[in-house]
């Protein structure tokens, strides 16, 4: 694979790209998402579904640019973890230390309930994996669009604690070759190749090859791997169409192919005299198509997917092989009527869950669903109402409303309100059973549906050249589905409905400026999270919370001459869950250093992340002295495995 995935790149370098006048674009692909709205051309929101400008939406909505996304493009090309861990409000959350996989928390809700879209479609799956993340590079992305909070009234039951929206790169008036090269201190390598280009004039493609490689690392020399080995090679093509009168469609097809390894070193034994290997082989492919065309006054669009990934897991001499299927279709309408734009639309998704080797954990959902929105203007006030009317073929008929509200205040200022309600559809898959597996399972009892509710209320505005952003915010989940320790045997585990409820209330504050050459920004979150202890009954602090981090970045930019920049994250006090060493968390500090330079077409860079060299390990062991619930090796991660870590490469 290690030759596969370079000569592949090579092909696809030596691919003919024809320059030709770009086609018009609908609004959407108009937006400028390079820089940020309040400095250029106006960025048009896809994720709410009625496509207004950022400032006009009632809804508050989270966007990082092209700019940002380049800049993180530099620390990690191979995933999109960095760059959604160092937004405000989210949290990348370790949940599988032999292998590394992770998920992204919003407001402090766990990562199941993230619904991760790429253009609008599910094309990681209607729940990601702990390992989609790290799947995902971010060369391809024009931006990301992040909705917190409870979303079900947008996008149905898997989008209990909000969406982040993959918006991806599109072809421009000319040709688009976009090369990075990366290496790193620890053993990593990145190959990434992006192309777009018209086709003619109507009609352009992109299309992203990657091949990325990293070794297993023991950092702390005591048998076990701190980074788990992987090599992984991504393919995906897109194909853009335009028509003379506005139509408009994309195509999307989608390849990934990955092996993990994980657990102890090949020499090395677990504290039961035992190697305890972990391995991860997926293989997964995707297909994605939207359209838009004009009907008399309205706008109709269709959009639909199929996915499939296939996963062969190992858990020490435990196999686990399953396929994950999602089919999913939509059409909605959008016109203007009354002072706003409404949106009417009917979806159907479809998810399957077969396992080869464990029985009584398969499921297939069926859910037919009807949405609407409306979207008023009335003087300084805009209004959003909309709602979800889902029939899920296991948990019933669910009805998801959610309420917006935007007040226009003096020039430049704004308050933004909004409350939700929705539900999540249980599947084994939580946290804990994605690191030791469904053979630790129980047999699944009858579970209810989850379901929460959130609000939030927010203030932007400008103080000259600094942009401020203050939100509060709250959520109450009830019925959650949680994992205790099963009284059937040692080492096993049981999915329950928690009978009280999970809350979680907090604030956040972010400020920043781009007055040229500079550009920085601070940021602060608290948080606190309480829910049902599973095994006791007592309520206790969410595991894995912390209640305070910070966050701030300055950086140097001349353009056509390259940037510097220096981050500096302290993460809180986090509570912890069957740990033997310890309850509670250290803080800690993350300090990173990014300097690029400009030559001509070719950039040069190196970047260096957690300076200080700070690792979890350093404070207790990774691995237990005993095995702990679902026959765990190791503790949760709440702080880096990895140490410090530097990584140099070029692009062109």
């Amino acid at each position: 694979m290690r030759l596969l995935l370079p000569s592949l790149l090579l092909v696809a370098v030596a691919l003919p790209a024809t320059a030709q006048q770009a086609p018009p674009r609908p609004d959407s692909a108009r937006a400028d998402t390079t820089r940020r709205p309040t400095r250029v051309a106006p960025v048009v929101i896809a994720a709410t579904r009625s496509e207004r400008r950022i400032e006009d939406e009632p809804l508050r909505v989270e966007v990082l640019g092209r700019e940002e996304v380049e800049e993180k493009l530099l620390m990690t090309p191979g995933d999109i973890s960095m760059m959604l861990n160092e937004t405000t409000g989210l949290r990348v959350q370790a949940t599988s230390p032999g292998l590394g996989g992770a998920n992204v928390r919003v407001q402090g809700l766990r990562g199941r309930y993230t619904q991760i879209l790429v253009d609008g479609l599910p094309l990681h799956g209607a729940q990601t994996g702990g390992l989609g993340l790290l799947q995902i590079p971010p060369m391809d992305l024009g931006s990301v669009e992040i909705i917190k909070g409870v979303s079900s009234a947008l996008y149905g039951g898997s989008a209990l604690g909000g969406v982040i929206n993959l918006v991806s790169r599109r072809p421009e008036d000319e040709p688009i070759n976009d090369v990075l090269l990366n290496r790193t201190s620890l053993g990593g390598s990145d190959a990434v190749l992006f192309r777009g280009a018209e086709l003619s004039e109507r009609l352009g493609y992109t299309l992203l090859v990657g091949a990325h490689a990293q070794d297993r690392a023991d950092r702390d020399n005591d048998g076990w791997s701190d980074v788990a080995r992987y090599e992984r090679g991504t393919l995906r093509p897109r194909l853009y169409w335009q028509s003379e009168r506005g139509h408009s469609a994309m195509l999307t097809l989608g390849g990934t192919l990955e092996h993990r390894v994980g657990g102890t070193e090949p020499a090395a034994l677990a504290p039961d005299g035992q190697p305890f290997r972990e391995a991860l082989r997926t293989e997964r492919l995707d297909a994605g198509v939207t359209a838009r065309w004009l009907l008399g006054p309205a706008i109709v669009s269709a959009r639909g997917t199929l996915a499939s990934q296939r996963h062969a897991h190992r858990f020490g001499a435990t196999l686990e092989r399953d396929v994950h299927r999602t089919a999913f279709a939509e059409i909605s309408a959008t016109g203007a009527a009354l002072k706003g734009i409404w949106v009417l639309g009917a979806a159907l998704q479809g998810e399957r869950y077969a396992a080869d080797d464990v029985g009584g954990f398969d499921y297939t959902f069926t859910t037919p669903g009807l949405f609407a929105q409306h979207t008023v203007d009335v003087g300084r006030v805009a209004l959003s109402a909309s709602g979800r009317l889902d029939a899920h073929s296991e948990y019933g008929t669910q009805l998801s409303p959610r309420l917006s509200a935007l007040v226009r205040l003096r020039e430049g200022w704004s308050v933004r309100a909004s409350l939700g309600e929705g539900y999540f559809a249980p599947t084994p898959f939580t946290e804990e059973v994605e690191v030791v597996g469904l053979s630790a399972l129980d047999p699944l009892p009858a579970l209810r549906a989850e379901r929460g509710r959130s609000g939030s209320l927010d203030l932007a505005g400008e103080l000259g050249e600094v942009e401020l952003h203050a939100s509060v915010f709250a959520s109450e989940l009830n019925h959650a589905v949680a994992t205790r320790e099963s009284a059937s045997g040692p080492f096993r585990l049981a999915l329950v409905n928690l009978d009280g409820r999970t809350r979680t209330h907090g604030a956040e504050l972010a400020l920043r400026s781009h007055a040229e050459p500079f550009h920085w920004s601070v940021s602060y979150t608290w948080l606190n999270a309480t829910e049902p202890d599973a095994n006791s009954g007592l309520r206790r602090d969410v595991p894995l919370t912390p209640t305070h981090s910070i966050g701030a970045l300055i950086a140097y930019e001349v353009e056509d001459v390259g940037r510097a920049g220096l981050e500096l994250y302290r993460t809180g006090v986090q509570s912890l869950a069957d740990d033997p060493f310890r309850t509670r968390s250290e803080p800690y500090v993350h300090i990173g250093f990014l300097v690029e330079r400009h030559i001509g077409a070719l950039r040069v860079f190196l970047n260096a992340e957690n300076l200080l060299d700070y690792r979890q390990t350093r404070a207790n062991s990774l691995v237990r002295p005993t095995q702990g619930p679902g026959g765990r090796w190791t503790t949760d991660v709440w702080g880096p495995l990895d140490g410090r870590v530097v990584n140099v490469g070029v692009r062109f």
